[in-house]
């Protein structure tokens, strides 16, 4: 079910046969120009390879060239994409230098313009793209339908002799908007290879039965993400469950992951639950793999689970280092283990592995590179010099 259309988004290929690309937005005032350029670096870092930022305003608007300056100038090249709803082709007649820092813009069909204004807005919208060479994202959320694509499909289905649930045509009316969308973007010019669409929804099966029907109907690249998807564990388990069975069947190309963040929480959770969803269904490697047993009764000290904990930030924070020397070592599997059950055979089968005493078990830690036993470690040490070995292998190993 996979596009034949790549579309080039500043630096980034999306499409065909191109990796899954993770994007995120960010939730500062755009006109805020420090805090949203401070924002953009972390999530790009983080490894967003899109980020979005929210045009709604003058002010905003104004500030987008100056963002784009100086993350340039700070050394991100991460492109930007504008968020428009209700006034964006106000705001991209308004400001070309917006219009030329971005490297896409997101339009939605259902709040692009109301009754008789949706389709000239729309059309100023697309040739604004074709005038400054940019691809667009067609984004229909089901929380903001275009009403008149529902009620007529609403309409033709009572008038049907065999009408569908009302939630099949809702379904049909989300992706029928961003067909008929597409369908009018080409007419006005727009080349097919400039356009990628999403359907947005908030419930998984919803986001599912969308996007399968989506990928049978269209050859363009598709933007997966459950919108509104909630708070911590809710939010992750439910773009989980969601993405992992589109993604399994070939469906999608560009993903985010709209997490409600923590009162004061990180923004970066977004990219990295990305980074792990495609990295635990082999799709793409981002960072070390870690693996842990859950610990039980034979393991009631929690020294293995700070360990765990340590060893991962300890990957990835070396990671940006060691990405630009070390080709391959994103692929690399530790294991951490907390007793002598499953320890030795789980290290002996990542690269490197260390197999904890567990209660009442010898005080030593054996370690294995590559399925062999290297050394054993003892002492209250373990933790750095188990890091040393990591970094050790990583040089001797990765191709520089």
């Amino acid at each position: 079910m996979s596009t034949h259309i790549t579309v080039k988004v500043g630096n980034v290929n999306i499409g065909k046969d191109h990796p899954v690309v993770i994007q995120s937005m960010t939730n500062t005032d755009t006109a805020d120009i420090n805090k949203t350029v401070k924002q953009v670096i972390e999530l790009s870092k983080a490894g967003s390879e899109l980020v979005r930022i929210t045009v709604n305003s003058d002010s905003a608007a104004a500030a987008v060239a100056k963002i784009r300056e100086r993350l340039d100038a700070l050394g991100c090249n991460t492109p930007l994409v504008g968020d428009f709803h209700f006034n964006g082709h106000k705001l991209l007649a308004k400001y070309p230098c917006c219009a030329q820092a971005l490297a896409k813009y997101r339009i939605n069909p259902g709040n692009v313009g109301r009754g008789s204004k949706r389709d000239p807005q729309f059309t100023q919208m697309i040739e604004f793209a074709i005038k400054y060479d940019k691809p667009i994202r067609i984004g229909v959320n089901w929380g903001s339908l275009d009403p008149s694509v529902l009620a007529r499909l609403m309409d033709e289905n009572s008038k049907s002799s065999t009408p569908r649930d009302s939630v099949v045509v809702m379904h049909d009316a989300v992706i029928t908007s961003a067909l008929e969308s597409a369908e009018k973007a080409v007419e006005i010019g727009l080349g097919k290879d400039k356009i990628i669409l999403s359907c947005k929804m908030s419930g998984v099966q919803d986001l599912i039965s969308v996007y399968k029907d989506l990928a049978e109907r269209c050859y363009y690249p598709l933007h997966l993400g459950l919108t509104e998807a909630g708070m911590g564990s809710k939010g992750i388990v439910s773009s989980t469950a969601a993405l992992a069975i589109l993604l399994q069947q070939g469906i999608g190309n560009t993903i985010r992951i709209s997490l409600t963040p923590e009162p004061g929480g990180d923004r970066c959770q977004e990219v990295i639950v990305a980074q792990e969803i495609l990295q635990s269904m082999g799709i793409r490697s981002f960072t070390p793999a870690v693996i842990a047993c859950p610990g039980c009764g034979r393991t009631t000290s929690d020294y293995f689970q700070q360990l765990a904990q340590d060893i991962q930030t300890f990957l990835r924070h070396k990671m940006p280092e060691w990405k630009t020397q070390y080709a391959g070592v994103e692929n690399m599997k530790v294991a951490v283990m907390g007793c002598v059950v499953n320890g030795p055979g789980e290290s002996k089968n990542a690269n490197i592995g260390i197999s904890l005493p567990g209660t009442g078990e010898k005080p030593v830690a054996p370690v294995y590179v590559d399925g062999q036993k290297n050394v054993t470690l003892k002492g209250n040490d373990i933790a750095e010099q188990f890091q040393k070995i990591v970094e050790q292998y990583v040089s001797e190993t990765y191709q520089q």
